[in-house]
């Protein structure tokens, strides 16, 4: 069950040279190959291509990796002003996303203007995938490290991460490994403009997304025309520290469930948010001790609460709301429904490729250990585990030096990003604000849960996006007030 649990969460839940233009844009012209999805991609509108782009943009005459693409295509010339690429987050893939963006609610008129263009990226599902050879024990860990109740669990888990990443860095793809990474993901972006014949590309991207925005508008200022990132990471991305805010962010956003369930006191955990906050501790400790009759102990309790404040709609609440008072009372859990994905592997051992070859990470095992102490106390809620040790910590020093936003270049980047965010807090996003200097602008909204425009129903938010998109008047930082629904 923890397997099974804890890998769904992960992937629902759901990043390196500052190189001159002229070196950036070496690479030879690449041509789309475009072909039919494969089959589990395949969906209504959707089209698909590859290209062959290289593997080191500084041999850009060297080895070639492969990317795919695929294209929601405008179907109103007349209304149409040029391709938007997005990405999802994760790092994940990114064909469907497209799609995906489709059914959330992406304005017909968006859908008019743009191709909307969606990528696997290099090294994750079907853009010339990663392996780290890693067994369905080692893949259930997912991303975000468990919740470490003490210094030895720490250590502990410092010796499975090792194990890790030896695996990766002997793999069939490790040669591969230190080129898997934002700035090469960012240069593949302007390749796949190039290869479609466009001057320039808008952007979209959330999360992990948002770091890729920030590092293609800071390569590409010339090419980059509107830029919007959503659920923003810090400046440095999902590095040490970047991994580490996920703590804070579940103390930002926890109280509007706390609240919620506060207010439904058929669930019985509490008549006030001090109450409710008090259960979770209590709930952690006693499945701490002894496991659920499913097996869910304390680290997947956490963990689950965590992914679940992803979504703070009445729906959602509800659902973990049932959940911790199955846990309260001993009885089974509510039945849930886990997708199946495919291409985990790729997925685990391209996102690390990423993560780990961005930024150099703490090598020291003590490091982690004082971190942990520290969160815990700073975030009790998730600090010990945000903060754990990730096979990172045993990575190969990064082939080229990390790309930072850049406050040089046009006044195209626009920020959103609600106030409370379990993932990608208030706090990260601010610092990418800051480094943008006034080529950026940030939108807030207040409301909880990762993702903002079309994901989240602030119409104002919602509106505002929009409005540059079609437009390219870019709002001054602004907040969005909260919304009824």
């Amino acid at each position: 069950m923890r397997k099974t649990l804890s890998l769904a969460a992960v992937v629902t839940a759901a990043a390196a040279l500052v190189i001159t233009p002229g070196v950036s844009s070496a690479a030879p012209a690449v041509e789309v190959k475009w072909a039919a999805c494969p089959a589990d991609v395949a969906l209504e509108g959707l089209e698909c291509g590859t290209l062959s782009v290289p593997l080191d943009y500084r041999k850009p005459e060297g080895r070639k990796t492969e990317v795919m693409i695929s294209r929601l295509a405008s179907k109103n010339p007349e209304k149409r002003k040029g391709i938007l690429l997005t990405n999802p987050g994760g790092p994940s893939e990114g064909l469907t996303f497209p799609f995906v963006l489709k059914a959330l609610g992406l304005p017909q008129s968006v859908q008019d203007a743009y191709d909307i263009i969606g990528m696997d990226p290099r090294g994750i599902g079907y853009s010339s995938p990663s392996t780290c050879d890693m067994s369905e024990e080692q893949m259930a860990d997912g991303s975000v490290p468990p919740y470490a109740n003490n210094s030895a669990e720490v250590r502990q888990r410092a010796a499975e991460v090792k194990q890790i990443a030896e695996q990766c860095l002997r793999s069939s793809s490790a040669e591969a490994l230190p080129y898997n990474t934002t700035a090469n993901i960012a240069r593949d972006l302007d390749a796949v403009r190039g290869a479609l014949g466009e001057k320039k590309a808008s952007f979209l991207g959330y999360s992990y997304g948002s770091y890729l925005g920030s590092v293609y508008a800071t390569l590409f200022p010339r090419t980059a025309d509107r830029v919007v990132i959503d659920s923003n990471l810090p400046k440095t991305g999902w590095d040490v520290e970047g991994g580490r805010l996920m703590g804070r962010g579940v103390e930002d956003t926890f109280p509007d469930f706390a609240k919620w369930a506060a207010a439904h006191p058929e669930h019985n955990l509490g008549t006030t948010p001090q109450q409710v906050r008090a259960k979770f501790f209590d709930l952690a400790a006693r499945l701490d001790k002894q496991p659920s009759v499913e097996g869910i102990d304390g680290r997947l309790f956490r963990f689950g609460t965590f992914t679940a404040l992803y979504s703070t709609t009445d729906e959602s609440f509800s659902k973990l709301a049932a959940s911790w008072k199955a846990f309260d009372t001993g009885q089974p859990q509510p039945p849930q429904e886990y997708p199946e994905f495919p291409r985990v592997q790729a997925l685990l051992a391209g996102r690390l490729n990423v993560i780990c070859g961005d930024s150099q990470w703490p090598s020291s095992v003590g490091t982690y250990e004082r971190n942990v102490a520290v969160d815990r106390l700073r975030h009790p809620m998730f600090g010990a585990a945000a903060a754990n040790i990730q096979p990172c910590a045993f990575w190969p020093k990064p082939v080229e030096k990390q790309v930072l936003p850049s406050d040089k270049g046009p006044r195209n980047v626009l920020l959103v990003q609600n106030e409370r965010d379990p993932a990608t807090p208030l706090a990260g996003a601010l610092t990418t604000r800051r480094a943008f200097g006034d080529r950026a602008a940030i939108l807030t909204v207040d409301q909880g849960g990762h993702g903002a425009y079309v994901i989240g129903k602030n119409k104002c938010a919602n509106d505002k996006v929009t409005e540059y998109l079609l437009g390219g008047q870019r709002p001054n930082d602004t907040k969005c007030a909260a919304e009824t629904h």
